[in-house]
């Protein structure tokens, strides 16, 4: 009875053997970094984006690509700007969280075992157990309480891929980096704005 107690016990996950930076990353107050966002599908091959991101808490959410696509969170809503068709999509911050899990991620990471349960991985890696069906599995990387990597696989079965170059610890990020000013002629996607 005794020895199969011990076995059990040792085979559950245990969250003292997460990695540090996963622990820390919860405490840090804001995230800086440029990115590289791949994905590889059967239908349209290997795609490749580049930009910057600065998360804050609160969910604070900048994402400028190089293209020209800016993503923007002030803990209440999000706005997307497409500047080659001069539009912008408004929506509730927690409606998009639900209809994109993954965003949570990167807005509350002190709130993902709401929705995963960690284990960690060799190394210094993280899997990511979605507690929910229609939850992809996520691998997480990280290294110095920083963020460095998430790889999941998309519905449409699409290997994503999200590398942070560079991640860093900015100065407390001002309310306007997270505040979509529209550019004159913005029409907008969504009724009432």
């Amino acid at each position: 009875m005794r020895r199969s107690a011990l076995v059990l016990l040792t085979a559950l996950p245990c969250a003292a053997a997460l990695p540090a930076w996963w622990r820390e990353l919860p405490r840090k107050p804001a995230l800086a970094a440029r990115f590289t966002q791949e994905s590889d599908s059967a239908v349209f091959g290997k795609l490749s984006q580049t930009g910057t991101l600065v998360l804050a808490r609160g969910g604070r959410l900048r994402v400028d690509y190089a293209s020209g696509l800016r993503v923007l969170a002030d803990g209440r809503e999000l706005v997307q700007y497409d500047p080659d068709t001069r539009t912008a999509q408004r929506m509730d911050l927690i409606q998009a969280v639900r209809d994109f899990p993954l965003l949570g991620l990167l807005l509350e990471p002190a709130r993902i075992g709401l929705l995963f349960r960690p284990e960690a991985l060799p190394g210094e890696g993280v899997r990511l157990v979605p507690r929910e069906p229609g939850l992809p599995e996520v691998h997480v990387e990280g290294r110095n309480g920083l963020l460095k990597a998430l790889t999941w696989t998309d519905p449409t079965g699409a290997r994503q891929r999200l590398e942070l170059v560079d991640p860093r610890v900015p100065p407390t990020p001002s309310p306007a980096t997270f505040r979509f000013d529209p550019p004159p002629g913005t029409r907008w996607a969504t009724a009432g704005r």
